[in-house]
């Protein structure tokens, strides 16, 4: 029989590989990422040195900061990241406990796929086993949840992070900006600024009723301070607008000139007198000021400051009560905010506008100090966290203990249900409630304890009470609750939920097809896309 001639369905140069290697191939990413992250999970977790292109530096213990600085080229390990990515904007922290269980799932489903169980069991058995997961949290969660509850939700969120020196005062500050935005049982964080400065030392950070405005008065003769502030927000240039089409007006006398000039300050002084005459002491504008209304302005006593970001104006408007003006002609004495007192002050070197004592504000600012640039990033990341944990328990009103107690808890409960399983899904929830043991594991590992000694202490322990979990510092099997390491059901029920269907979708990819082209193969200009990125590994 004559050899036929080969057919090729995909372009020279394109990686393609299928099955067990496709499958191998992904798992392992997803280990690997895991791993990366795994050593920076708990009170004793380490930190990572990241350095961009530039030589610029990142040093952070955060899971989700670490895989977005990293540039992760694998599929598979992007996939985990955005687990990451998800468990940051749904709760705020256990970015690292959603990672580390992904992996975990694709580990233990290597050696199932060595037992020749098909990828589709193994999902399947893993999406029961999530489910039943899910049930075992309620059943194991806290209900009492009063502001005692919630400052050790926040200090734990912080442990071992670069703000343990002070965790009680900023637990305290946050529990307060969260109790400050919350509408009937609804948290915005948006609604809480983070405004920081290096300088300081972190016990420095203070919590303003109100907001805070990284900018300077327009002009040096403004007041520095105004008490009983009444403040207009206004989103319109104080300036004389450039006309819509190109005009040309022809002046043949200079009288004519003088006249128009006249004009041009005349409207520029109408603006001012409609601020002024509404009763406004201090102005924010989104837009321009120009000098001539910067002059009218200081002669009035008006403290004004312009140039103001969309966002600040916004939280200026719920913290002061003011209405956003676009037309100066609407302005009315109605629209005001009120604050009990705006000033300039000068810190670290550069003027900022404080905008305090706003009564009853629903927007406030955490000022956050830190001794060096790097310190307060990575103490505003921490904050960042235990805000989002706040905000979630304060939503759902439910919490469980820390230190791997829920993870020991689920893990034996899903041995028990897998034995109700028949057939192979049965061992893959066998698995699933061994990845689970991770988190205790590698809590234990990163405190320089044995793992294995700990995880048959903390599965003795939990016979007494779903509280047992891991001190982590004194090396002991200790109740959770009553050290007061709690933490939102959220981030667990998040973690879980993320993990499970990250591991499944992996799991079922058995074809992997890479082009190797590049962007400018296919006509584009690869300095627009970003360029390249390079491996991960």
């Amino acid at each position: 029989m004559a050899q036929g001639q080969p057919i090729f369905i995909l372009p020279e140069g394109t990686n393609r590989s299928v099955g067990r290697d496709a499958q191998r191939n992904n798992i392992l990413a997803g280990k690997v990422l895991a791993e990366t992250v795994r050593t920076t999970l708990g009170p004793k977790g380490m930190d990572k040195m990241l350095v961009d292109g530039l030589g610029d530096i990142v040093v952070t213990n955060d899971g989700v900061t670490i895989l977005k600085e990293m540039d992760i080229e694998h599929p598979a390990a992007k996939m985990l990241v955005e687990v990451a990515k998800t468990q940051e904007d749904e709760v705020g922290d256990g970015t690292t406990t959603a990672v580390i269980i992904a992996g975990e799932l694709l580990k233990k489903s290597e050696g199932l796929l060595d037992s020749d169980i098909h990828p589709t069991i193994i999902a399947m058995g893993y999406r029961k086993a999530a489910e039943k997961a899910q049930e075992i949290l309620d059943e194991i969660a806290i209900e009492d949840v009063d502001s005692e509850v919630l400052l050790k939700v926040a200090m734990t969120a912080m442990t071992g992070k670069g703000t343990e020196a002070a965790r009680e005062p900023l637990a305290k500050l946050i529990v307060d900006a969260v109790e400050a935005v919350e509408d009937d049982g609804e948290v915005d964080i948006d609604n809480i600024k983070i405004e920081k400065k290096d300088g300081a030392v972190v016990e420095e950070s203070t919590l303003v009723e109100g907001v805070i405005v990284d900018k300077e008065r327009v002009h040096p003769g403004m007041p520095a301070e105004i008490k009983d502030a009444k403040i207009a927000l206004v989103n319109t240039p104080l300036e004389v607008k450039e006309t819509e089409t190109d005009t040309q007006i022809t002046i043949t006398d200079p009288a004519q000139m003088q006249a128009f000039i006249e004009q041009e300050e005349k409207m520029v002084k109408d603006m001012v007198d409609k601020i002024v005459g509404a009763g406004a002491n201090v102005l924010f504008a989104q837009k321009g000021i120009d000098d001539l209304a910067q002059h009218y302005l200081s002669k009035a006593g008006v403290l004004a400051v312009r140039r103001v970001k969309k966002s600040d104006i916004e939280k200026l408007s719920r913290a002061t009560g003011a209405t956003v003006i676009t037309n100066l002609d609407d302005l009315t004495a109605d629209d005001l905010g009120a604050a009990g007192i705006v000033e300039e002050r000068k810190i670290s070197g550069e003027e900022m506008i404080f905008v305090e004592e706003c009564s009853g504000a629903k927007s406030v600012t955490l000022f956050v100090r830190g001794s060096t640039k790097h310190i307060v990033d990575e103490i505003v990341r921490a904050i960042e966290d235990a805000i989002g944990v706040v905000a979630a328990t304060v939503e759902d009103d439910k919490v469980v203990a820390g230190g791997g107690a829920p993870e020991i808890a689920m893990a034996k409960q899903l041995k028990d249900y897998a034995e109700s399983i028949s057939g192979r899904e049965q061992l893959a929830v066998n698995a699933f409630a061994e990845a689970l043991e991770i988190v205790p594991k590698t809590l234990a590992e990163n405190a320089g304890l044995d793992s294995i000694d700990s995880l048959v202490d903390l599965r003795a322990a939990q016979e007494d009470s779903f509280y047992m979990g891991l001190d982590v510092f004194s090396g002991e099997v200790a109740d959770m609750k009553e050290a007061g390491v709690i933490e939102p059901k959220r981030v667990k029920k998040q973690a879980i939920q993320s993990a499970s269907e990250a591991a499944e979708m992996i799991l079922r990819i058995d074809d992997v097809i890479a082009s190797t082209k590049g962007p400018e193969d296919m006509g584009m200009d690869p300095a627009a896309m970003g360029g390249g990125m390079p491996p991960m590994m």
